[in-house]
């Protein structure tokens, strides 16, 4: 399966909340490496895609507390 580089702007803004979203993403299918760059104005979500897509990713962020939305 081809790599994909996915973006999103999200509302995690603290190494706390990294701590919070890090088991969902860190244990979800499809995801080979992930950050989120909390010294960004939009909060950057980084996700490296091995088959997982951008409304799953959403969906584990949201499930989490914070929201994400789709980079253009």
């Amino acid at each position: 399966m081809e790599m994909k580089k996915l973006q999103f702007k999200t509302n995690i803004n603290c190494s706390g909340c990294v701590s919070r979203v890090k088991p969902g993403l860190d244990n979800a299918a499809g995801i080979r490496e992930w950050n989120v760059d909390i010294d960004n104005p939009d909060k950057i979500l980084t996700v490296q895609s091995n088959g997982i897509t951008a409304d799953q990713i959403i969906a584990i962020v949201q499930s989490k507390g914070f929201k994400a939305e789709t980079l253009d």
